[in-house]
């Protein structure tokens, strides 16, 4: 029997910082990172996420109680393009976060979009099973659509990923989630932002003593939780 493989979760840090400090920190950056494929040519791409929670808002009040473990269901697309829909979970368990995904198709899309369950459940990736499932015993449907603009930076020693994550918006317009153009709300003080710091087993020693450099603020951010805030 092959043994089963274990999940690698990932360390996530997240920063706040200014809209001054961001060119010292991108061109110190810059010097140390690759920018990533998928930006475009400025250098960024935007993040559209759509979020589902249950009758309960359970996954709201898990992320204020920093309940542990815990789940999120969220549908990705970039800039505003079908091409590629993602379906995933994040768990986050002992302060570190996992990731599981499966591509969807439009139809399938905007099925979930309406809150109705994606038909014939044996077939389904697993992912999307659990999704399904959670649907039809929680009433798990969609509640909030998450936008930002990301300029993301790759090291690959330790697989590591800085992001910086500006003009984070929301919407309640769920049933917009594909269309072009949704009207948003911003979310965040004037000229603040998040840098996120994700890796595996160990971050580069140089990587950490340039994020010390600017005495970032850690925090425990979560655009979910802040954008679902909003909407009260």
């Amino acid at each position: 029997m092959i043994p089963r493989k274990e999940p690698m979760f990932r360390h996530e840090l997240k920063y706040e910082v200014h809209d001054v400090e961001i060119p010292i920190i991108i061109n110190q950056i810059n010097r140390l990172l690759s920018l990533d494929r998928h930006a475009d040519d400025s250098g960024a791409y935007c993040v559209r996420s759509l979020y589902f929670d249950d009758y309960e808002d359970r996954c709201l009040w898990e992320n204020e109680s920093g309940t542990d473990p815990r789940e999120k269901f969220r549908i990705r697309i970039y800039n505003c393009s079908t091409e590629r829909i993602r379906l995933e979970c994040k768990r986050k368990e002992r302060g570190k976060t996992y990731k599981t995904s499966c591509a969807l198709t439009v139809e399938q899309t905007r099925l979930l979009m309406a809150g109705i369950p994606v038909p014939d459940i044996a077939s389904q990736h697993p992912v999307l099973r659990k999704l399904t499932l959670q649907m039809m015993t929680r009433r798990m449907r969609p509640v909030v659509i998450v936008e930002y603009d990301r300029l993301p930076y790759i090291y690959k020693n330790g697989n590591v990923r800085i992001t910086l994550d500006t003009n984070i918006r929301s919407s309640k317009e769920v049933g917009l989630f594909l269309e072009e153009t949704i009207p948003f709300r911003p979310v965040m003080s004037v000229g603040q932002q998040i840098l996120e710091v994700k890796y595996d087993e160990y971050l580069p020693d140089f990587i950490y003593q340039a994020l010390q450099m600017h005495d970032l603020r850690r925090t425990a951010f979560s655009k979910y939780y802040v954008c679902r805030r909003h909407m009260r």
